[in-house]
């Protein structure tokens, strides 16, 4: 689910591990985990590889329970391979590397395991949860949510800088929808009335990523023409001084 950036030689952008574990638990568990990272390069596992397995657990753990409706094991699952955000940054930290393409991998599968987890709740609504409603709702927070990611990532790309720190950006978006769906998961257990949480989620996930998506239009329409109209002063800067 990918290296932390100061590995992979990227800008600073939330991963789903970095959104679950806090500063001291990363802490905790990057002491823990080091040895195991040892082990995998003494072993010839590259950063990339735990990379592509943590995504491939994550993709898994999403539409194998969560269709069915097994939203606390799958949760569970999701979570476990969640550390792989973890062990793959202490593999790439210990061998040195930083490298445009680790960044590019970590992105690309960022937005795989994110399609996955909210693919799963679409499949769970349109089947056995039969609420079309929330399929849509499910459906709108996959699409948001893959939008905003690429405005900025766009915006950057024509070379702005998308100042804006959005209401609902990837982080946010994945720790509601998560910890709402393994809490609801618990109503398999016989908690009650729990189930209602993840409904509740999504619409905030679905609200968010839409206000989230209109701060960063604006941001960008913003820069733009700002950039846009110092272009032609600086171009006769050059050729006054020339």
């Amino acid at each position: 689910m990918g290296q932390p950036v100061a590995s992979r030689g990227r800008a600073a952008t939330p991963t789903l591990g970095k959104a679950m574990l806090n500063k001291y638990a990363r802490a905790f568990f990057t002491r823990v985990l080091t040895p195991f990272a040892s082990f995998l390069i003494r072993r010839g596992v590259s950063p990339d590889t735990v990379t592509l397995l943590g995504t491939a657990g994550v993709v898994a753990g999403a539409l194998v329970f969560f269709p069915m409706g097994e939203f606390f094991w799958g949760t569970i699952v999701i979570t476990l391979f969640v550390f792989s955000d973890l062990v793959d940054g202490n593999m790439a930290r210990q061998l040195g590397r930083s490298s445009r393409w680790g960044a590019f991998l970590d992105s690309t599968l960022d937005r795989v395991a994110d399609g996955a987890i909210f693919g799963g709740f679409i499949l769970w609504y349109a089947g056995g949860g039969d609420d079309l409603v929330l399929c849509a709702v499910s459906i709108f927070c996959l699409a948001s949510g893959q939008v905003v990611s690429y405005t900025k990532a766009r915006g950057e790309s024509i070379g702005l800088p998308v100042a804006v720190n959005g209401l609902v950006e990837r982080a946010e978006r994945l720790v509601i929808s998560l910890v709402a769906a393994g809490l609801a998961g618990l109503h398999t257990f016989g908690v009650p009335g729990i189930q209602y949480l993840l409904p509740v989620a999504l619409w905030i996930v679905a609200v968010g990523s839409l206000v989230t998506l209109i701060q960063r239009v604006v941001t960008v329409r913003r820069e733009a023409a700002e950039a846009d109209a110092a272009t032609p002063q600086e171009t006769q800067g050059s050729e006054a001084a020339k």
